[in-house]
């Protein structure tokens, strides 16, 4: 009759067993809101943690239209659009890196790809920051997302040469 160490399920009992949810890991997860130079709400961005890194989709209109636009995690805490967003400060940079992904040294953890504008001044866009988290090493709550004039251009100090800061939002 087998080994009676084994310990068998009703079929009632294992039914039990299957329904039970499987334990999976919490992930953080927070908003931004994107305000422009005029301090109008122009979007919005969805921050999510990843086993890889924080996955940032952005979703915004009202950009300059047709172009590429640089994307950036800075280190400050607020967005005044009143003094063209300096209150952000510099870009993210928990390890003292240099700037951009050509930089020998670099990038910094703020450091993210260009994104393009649309024809009609939207922005849809996704990407990771594989050195940035919400809720681990490196963290950015608190910290700020800064859209530029123009496009990074992955190796100027400090920041790209990416123009003006247009576009500013909090990560909660």
């Amino acid at each position: 009759m087998g080994d009676p160490a084994v310990t068998r399920l009703t079929p009632a009992a294992a039914l039990l067993v299957l329904s039970l949810p499987l334990a999976t890991p919490a992930s953080a997860e927070t908003d931004a809101t994107f305000i422009n130079r005029s301090g109008d709400e122009i979007g919005t961005a969805t921050l999510s943690d990843t086993a890889h890194g924080t996955l940032i989709n952005v979703l915004l209109r009202g950009l300059p239209p047709n172009q590429w636009v640089a994307l950036h995690i800075h280190v400050g805490s607020e967005c005044d659009p009143k003094a063209e967003f300096k209150s952000a400060g510099g870009h993210f940079n928990p390890t003292n890196a240099e700037h951009g992904y050509f930089a020998e040294n670099g990038p910094h953890a703020g450091d993210l790809p260009n994104q393009y504008v649309n024809i009609d001044g939207s922005l849809h866009a996704e990407a990771i920051a594989p050195m940035a988290s919400l809720a681990g090493e490196n963290p950015i709550e608190g910290k700020t997302l800064v859209i530029h004039a123009s496009k990074d251009d992955y190796k100027t100090q400090p920041a790209g040469a990416a123009g003006p800061r247009i576009a500013c939002a909090v990560i909660k």
